[in-house]
């Protein structure tokens, strides 16, 4: 589906630089999700544990942005090289795919 997608752009006269950005785009708003799940997902354990067992916690809002901070770094770093590669794909090989 993705190579129909690159075939496409390129087809009608997208440039390697916006493949990439199609994939680092992508990328990036991936990163930012996983990176807010998860630190919904650490607060909310955090504060059962702080409910459930009266355990004294400090939520510093440093390593908060830290862990978002991270997280788009993760998904920019793992959307590199399928942008690349993407990027150099032949229109015409892209479209023949199914």
């Amino acid at each position: 589906m993705v190579e129909h997608v690159i075939g496409i752009m390129k087809a009608v006269g997208a440039t390697k630089r916006d493949v990439m950005q199609l994939f680092l785009v992508e990328s990036v708003v991936l990163g930012v999700i996983g990176a807010v799940v998860g630190v919904a997902a650490g607060l909310g354990f955090g504060y059962l544990g702080v409910w459930l067992l009266g355990w004294p916690m400090v939520y510093p809002l440093e390593w908060v942005a830290i862990a978002v901070a991270v997280g788009i770094g993760v998904g920019v770093v793992s959307g590199l090289y399928p942008a690349w590669r993407g990027a150099r794909v032949d229109p015409i090989e892209a479209l023949r795919h199914e």
